[in-house]
């Protein structure tokens, strides 16, 4: 009556003895650590000199992933697919345009958004010239603008260079009918960002020159002709546009382009009939320059001949370094094949004539992936900004899957057969696999006391090699920097990841802090004739902390049990239901089994250690159970069915108490033995039914099960203690008191309280004084029910608090705070989380994976969720695996100083110095800046030649043209206002000026001289600058003028104000010979500057 009253006002918050032990003050959703490519991974970008790479997702996330399972997540609040994705490079930026046109800048340093800005029309094109911090910005008007990032006052700036379709084509010599989306955008190569292209839909391509702010070549424009023949060998049929045939090039809309030369001079463009053309840019200087007829300027290439082709998507091109004209090696293509054939990636071997007249088709190869085309990328090898033949291709295809081809084989000149470089492709290593292999099982544990047998097994962990692909070459994503080493000494393991896979194998994570290392692979296969399916799919795993047993059940009914603590077993104990016998070990590396069961033919449902580890619970899929003796290596008992239903066993749960005198009976009228006391065992069926076993014999206490009047489906239950503090667990009770290890704000208590392989009466383990006030929380899809744990034993199904769900729920967690049992954890199907406390199951506070993690529920997704008692999550789901925490308070992982961080402020301070010391080399020596390549080698041994070869990159290389951006190269025309207007000037309205502030340092020198004579003009219309000339009246001219003394007042008045003019003009003349003696020193001192710079060595500077 005691529980029955106390629910009764929890329910109905008449007290507070049985309200709810949690509040939402207390709750915070937050994701702590991420792993794999996001399903919906649309758009790729990479850092040269970082070597990171981002990959934008479909809803508004972006994954930034470098070397050593370095990775980061980054969620906008906008669901949002992205278009356009680049990093700053070198500076800790990411750059991404939404579709609703709000470009964002990512601080990668602090995983957040810096700043954003909202465009207000269609962003069409974009591009951020490399090694700086300007961006191009194309639109659905045709207009070409220019923004720059500001790290210090953390704004995007719109500066005032704009370039309008309009303004272009007058320029060029030509007028269009309307205006023209821009669809590209390309700062042309070995130019120092002087040249852009400018490509719009209609396909003009217009390449502008910034500094000297004229067209230097217009293409796409004239009606060409087709010439040369096709060529069948590769079919791709590559033709030269000439006068013999009209074909009108304005018609084709433009849909992919990219450069196809490491100078610039070839640009391959791609269109929505699948046409690809090559254009040669350097032909022509304008429309108007351009001579008639035509006939070496553009190179036609189709890759099928039939009529219906899919657009070209994307192009990419990779040079070939021992071409003489700069302009052969591998075009990649997505798209321009025929409707209905199958997704490939096409690579074609381009040569060209010495004359640049025809190119020819060397070798074509189509690769193909698995899943539908997402986007890819040409990733440089180490030390390079700009692809080279040794470069990696990474294809990313939905649903988040990647692979890896490397380029030098994909060259013309391999020896390999084409077959085999097709099954060449290296499928991206997931940091924490899910798919290959295919994750089955997981679960998150806690270890408490002792960690030096885990922290053996991670010093004996052979060394990572270096991942390669084939041809030998090195892993090309290194970056990021590990900040939990700061932490000093302590590098004890406090928590471990156990996935189980289809295959058969199983991996072990060391999850103390958000970087996860992998410390060993377990198999269990096993050579034997008589057991086929030794490997087969993992079901369950579980862990004993205080023995550092691992159990491992398949879907076949094998029980493989591992001992962390030994890693030399050459002999295993093999376990029948008849018989135990030692057999030799299989000769594998790293940990090995130390026994074997194989008891039953059904797959395990259920696996928990008890009684301290010294038992381990197996549940199987026929509705028996096995009770195995860990030390002895035996069966204590196996039971019949547990139920005719011959529905599924879901859980087990041990616990250990005394009752009062019974007063039920079973069916067949044998009473229940007065004061029971001793070991239960609670067995949970799919059916909702509860059965409950005497843990000693194995024999039914109640035929009669507990389960709900209405048919439902149970997920999870859970013995729960409302008023009893929380005593030690029965997996600590062999653990030193003295917990050296022990994190901050982590309770040494039992792992988690999950619904299925939990040992949840190790959680909430009671003394027989407060057996009476234990409960069962027994959750199905459709409700919450609680019972008193007696009833339970004696087969009352009567519940004494219930709570109807509105939807069906897949799972459920219970977790603690403070040592005490406080919250509920429910997973709906349709994505929701609801957050209740305990033991009032009161709604505390909602979150959804849709808005959280942008994730679906999907089928089976329950095998692939756990939990810890203190509110850790983890959770897997298609290639990514997440890992979040509920508790606000709780801080195990602590964040933010362990995360990594996602840029390496180090590397980029050696990469700035070394390029600017290789710029000033090459600009006084005019050698190669490659042996500079290697100035920070040894900085970090696995980062050494990441800065660029390339001083182009340099940011302060491209400084002067934030000179030319902040003023507009096409100006509104001016008028005569300014004339007339100065013209009806007194001399009493002449105000001489005062020497001028000196401009700043990026403005340009015909910037400064017109901002100056603007303010002249300003004060000398009063502002008006805008004002139109206009008659004055007569009596406007009076009031002006007139004085109302005599004509020789007025006479001393005009001499006196001359006078004061002349002296005026006498100040000014003298300024103006200070200035030019000023002018003269500095430039002096700048050329004695120059002198003494050139005599001192870079190291000195």
């Amino acid at each position: 009556m005691f529980a029955k009253r106390l629910f009764q006002k929890a329910a109905h918050h008449s007290q507070h003895h049985g309200k709810g032990l949690l509040s939402s003050e207390e709750l915070d959703f937050r994701i702590n650590v991420h792993y794999g490519i996001p399903s919906t991974a649309s758009i790729i970008a990479f850092d040269p000199i970082q070597r990171l790479l981002a990959i934008g997702t479909l809803d508004g996330r972006i994954k930034v992933i470098g070397g050593d399972n370095i990775e980061g997540l980054l969620t906008s609040s906008k669901q949002l697919p992205y278009k356009y994705l680049e990093f700053l490079q070198n500076q800790g930026f990411l750059i991404s345009v939404t579709n609703d046109n709000y470009i964002q800048v990512w601080n990668l340093e602090g995983r957040c958004i810096a700043c954003s800005l909202l465009w207000e029309s269609n962003v069409t094109a974009f591009s951020v010239i490399s090694g700086s911090s300007l961006m191009y910005i194309g639109d659905e008007y045709g207009l070409m603008s220019v923004l720059k990032y500001d790290p210090e006052n953390g704004e995007l700036l719109q500066l005032p260079y704009h370039i309008s379709s309009n303004s272009l084509a007058e320029a060029a010599g030509f007028s269009l009918s309307n205006q023209q989306p821009v669809v590209g955008v390309l700062p042309q190569p070995c130019s120092s960002g002087n040249r852009v292209l400018i490509a719009y839909q209609s396909g003009l391509i217009i390449l502008w020159d910034v500094v000297e702010a004229r067209v230097v070549a217009v293409q796409g424009d004239k009606v060409l002709q087709l010439k040369n023949e096709i060529d069948s060998q590769n079919n791709v049929d590559t033709t030269m546009l000439d006068e013999t045939s009209p074909h009108h090039l304005e018609e084709k809309e433009i849909s992919a382009l990219c450069w196809a030369s490491s100078d610039g001079s070839i640009l391959a463009v791609g269109y929505i009939d699948g046409d690809i053309l090559f254009w040669n840019t350097s032909v022509g200087a304008s429309g108007r320059d351009q001579p008639a007829g035509l006939s070496r300027n553009v190179v036609k290439l189709k890759l099928s001949s039939s009529e219906k082709r899919i657009p070209v998507i994307v192009l990419h091109w990779l040079a070939n370094k021992k071409s003489r004209n700069h302009c052969d090696g591998q075009l990649l293509i997505y798209g321009g094949d025929e409707i209905g054939s199958e997704e490939v990636v096409t690579v074609l071997s381009l040569e060209w004539s010495s004359e640049m007249e025809a190119v020819k088709c060397t070798r074509r190869l189509d690769l193909t992936f698995t899943g539908s085309f997402a986007d890819m990328i040409l990733i440089p090898s180490a030390g390079m900004t700009r692809t080279d033949e040794n470069a990696a291709l990474f294809v990313l295809s939905n649903p988040g899957r990647m692979q890896i081809y490397n380029c030098v084989n994909l060259s013309s000149s391999t020896s390999l057969p084409e077959k085999e470089l097709l099954d060449s492709a290296v499928n991206f290593p997931a940091g924490i696999p899910t798919v290959d292999p295919l994750m089955t099982v997981a679960e998150l544990f806690h270890i408490y006391g002792n960690t030096e047998p885990l922290s053996k097994i991670a010093a004996l962990k052979q060394s990572s090699s270096t991942l390669t692909l084939l041809g030998s070459m090195k892993w090309p994503l290194t970056g990021g920097v590990y900040n939990h080493l700061s932490f000093g000494k302590d590098n004890s393991i406090h928590r471990i990841y156990v996935a189980g896979y289809q295959d058969g194998s199983v991996r072990i994570w060391d999850a103390t802090y958000p970087v996860f290392s992998l410390l060993c692979v377990l198999t269990t296969e096993i050579s034997s004739t008589d057991l086929v399916d030794s490997s087969a799919s993992v079901t369950k795993v579980a862990f004993c902390s205080s023995t550092f047993r691992l159990a491992v059940g398949n879907e076949c009914g094998l029980v493989h049990l591992y001992n962390l603590c030994r890693s030399d077993e050459t002999s295993f104990h093999f376990v029948t239901e008849n018989k135990r016998e030692v057999r030799n070990s299989a000769q594998v590396q790293g940990l090995k089994y130390g026994a074997v069961f194989s008891l039953l033919n059904s797959g395990v449902q259920a696996l928990e250690f008890a009684d301290g580890g010294t038992k381990l619970l197996v549940g199987y899929k026929c509705s028996r159970i096995a009770v195995l003796d860990v030390n002895s290596l035996s069966a204590a008992f196996i039971t019949d069915s547990v139920t005719t239903t011959s529905s599924p066993l879901i859980s087990v749960l041990w616990k250990a108490f005394a009752f009062g005198p019974a007063k039920s009976k079973n069916p067949s009228g044998s009473k229940i033995p007065d004061n029971l006391a001793g070991e239960f065992l609670f067995v949970l069926t799919k059916d909702a039914r509860i059965y409950v076993f005497d843990g000693n014999t194995g024999k039914m206490i109640c035929s009669r099960p507990v389960h709900p009047k209405k048919q439902s489906s149970a997920i999870s239950m859970y013995v729960i203690d409302i008023n009893a503090p929380d005593p030690p667990s029965t997996n600590r009770e062999h653990l030193p008191k003295d917990d050296s290890n022990k994190l901050p704000g982590e309770h040494t208590t039992q792992g988690s309280t999950r619904c299925n392989t939990e040992d949840h009466s190790a959680d909430i383990n009671l003394s027989g004084e407060c057996a009476n006030e234990s409960f069962v929380l027994f959750c199905c899809q459709d409700s919450l029910r609680i019972y008193t744990t007696k009833s339970v034993v004696e087969g009352e199904s009567k519940s004494i608090f219930k709570v109807k769900l509105a939807k069906p729920c897949y799972w459920t967690t219970a977790f603690r705070k403070d040592e005490k049992l406080c919250g509920l954890v429910v997973f709906y199907q349709t994505g929701d989380i609801e957050i209740r406390s305990l033991p009032d199951l009161e709604l505390v506070k909602e979150y959804s994976l849709m808005s959280d993690l942008r994730w679906n529920f999907k089928e089976n997704m329950e095998r692939m969720i756990s939990s810890t008692n203190n509110g850790h999550i983890t959770l897997a789901n298609g290639c990514e695996v997440a890992f979040v925490s509920l508790l606000a308070a709780e801080n195990d992982l602590r964040i933010p100083e362990s995360l990594p961080s996602l840029h390496d402020e180090v590397l980029a301070a050696a990469a700035k110095a070394a390029i600017s010391v290789s710029s000033d080399s090459k600009k006084k020596q005019g050698g190669s800046p490659r042996l500079l390549g290697g100035i920070v080698k040894g900085l970090k041994g696995r980062k050494s030649n990441h800065v660029t070869s390339l001083a182009s990159t340099s940011k302060s290389d491209f400084s002067h043209l934030e000179g030319f951006f902040i003023k507009n190269p096409f100006p509104e025309p001016s008028t005569t206002a300014d004339e007339l207007e100065a013209a009806e000037l007194d001399i009493d309205d002449i105000e001489i000026d005062e020497p001028m502030p000196s401009a700043s340092t990026l403005s340009h020198e015909a910037h400064t001289k017109d901002k100056g004579k603007k303010s002249e003009r300003e004060k000398l219309l009063d502002g008006g600058v805008d004002a139109k000339p206009r008659l004055r009246t007569r009596e406007e001219i009076i009031a002006k003028y007139r004085n109302a003394g005599d004509a020789s007042s007025v006479a001393g008045q005009a001499k006196n104000k001359l006078l004061e003019r002349g002296e005026k003009l006498e100040k000014i003349s003298r300024q103006t010979a200070e200035l030019q003696s000023g002018a003269e020193d500095f430039a002096s001192l700048a050329n004695e500057l120059a002198k003494a710079m050139e005599n001192r060595k870079w190291y000195h500077i």
